[in-house]
């Protein structure tokens, strides 16, 4: 079950956060096995205030379009796994909505399963 978390600075259309939301959960279809219907996301903007990043760590030339993506996920994936869903993403992004793979940085946040509850208070994974 993963939880996603996408930040951006402020400025962009609804159709372009909507895309974001697509190809992220049907990378994560394609790579790490998610269920159809397990899709649980959102979208935050910032304006410059609240929106920093290091335009050049790594050496990768980031520009303010950058899309900070934070995923949760129970901790099951294999490295090879995780690779797949970060170029995954970056492929679908530059696609769709026309995101640089440069300005796609993905946190992915791996929990154990008994972290969870889906609703009615129940821990659903335990």
């Amino acid at each position: 079950m993963p939880l996603t978390h996408i930040s951006l600075r402020k400025g962009k259309s609804p159709e372009y956060r909507r895309a974001l939301m697509k190809q992220i959960y049907l990378a994560m279809r394609e790579t790490f096995n998610v269920p159809e219907e397990d899709r649980f996301m959102t979208v935050t903007e910032h304006d410059d205030s609240q929106f920093d990043y290091g335009a050049d760590y790594l050496d990768i030339k980031r520009s303010d379009d950058l899309v900070m993506i934070q995923i949760t996920a129970n901790n099951t994936r294999t490295l090879d796994q995780k690779k797949a869903l970060y170029a995954k993403i970056a492929e679908r992004l530059a696609a769709d909505p026309g995101v640089r793979p440069e300005d796609v940085l993905i946190n992915l946040v791996e929990v154990q399963k008994e972290n969870w509850s889906f609703g009615n208070g129940e821990a659903q994974y335990a």
